[in-house]
């Protein structure tokens, strides 16, 4: 399955601030957001930064917000397309779509520290969901799903370490946690509300609505 494989960094010097793509390394002073916080390219800082148009605007968001969740143009179009079929408020179907990914699911409980590792994790068989083993990142969750660590994998040292550093009480409000059971359970949809990231998600929809 197609998905992006670049430097990560550099995406969010792209967007003008942190995705936190990677990890616990966007948390410290190694983040090369915080030494460079310029748009990549040969220009570096001295690019002049023109005043940016309502049609940019939307493209940067719509970006972002794929960026945020690694989803590719064709697939996060498929989830504009169906967010509008659902009907309400686009924009926020949208958001409970990419929120209810597999691999967002497990990054959301903590048993990785990004996206991008919580989508290994479920590639390589890792991740059972209602006791069976799921490996397509983009499988969508609904209520009263229980997603559980492989028993093989739960010695992994990655996976523990990950897990330590994890308030059961702060997994987001539409999950619930048992660290010890190495298990989590989707308790209701997610709304808007639960997003805590800045989305103009607004945006977006003026975009693909065109």
């Amino acid at each position: 399955m197609a998905r992006y494989t670049g430097p990560k960094c550099r995406l969010c010097r792209r967007e003008g601030e942190k995705l936190y793509l990677k990890g616990n390394k966007c948390f410290t002073s190694k983040c090369p957001f915080e030494r460079r916080r310029y748009p990549p390219g040969m220009h570096g800082p001295s690019r002049r930064r023109r005043r940016e148009s309502i049609y940019g605007m939307q493209l940067r968001e719509k970006q972002k917000v794929r960026r945020i969740y690694g989803v590719l143009e064709g697939p996060f179009r498929r989830y504009f397309e169906e967010a509008r079929r659902m009907g309400g408020n686009a924009g926020e179907n949208l958001l409970s779509l990419l929120e209810r990914r597999l691999d967002n699911v497990v990054y959301r409980l903590g048993f990785a520290v990004s996206r991008a590792q919580a989508r290994q994790f479920v590639r390589h068989g890792h991740i059972l969901v209602n006791g069976r083993r799921v490996d397509i990142p983009s499988f969508q969750v609904r209520p009263g799903d229980v997603i559980e660590v492989h028993e093989k994998f739960r010695n992994n040292p990655v996976l523990k370490e990950n897990l330590e550093s994890v308030n059961e009480r702060e997994v987001v409000g539409w999950l619930s946690l048992n660290k010890d059971a190495f298990r989590g359970t989707v308790e209701r949809l997610p709304v808007r509300a639960d997003i805590t990231h800045p989305i103009n998600e607004r945006l977006i929809i003026e975009l693909y609505s065109k």
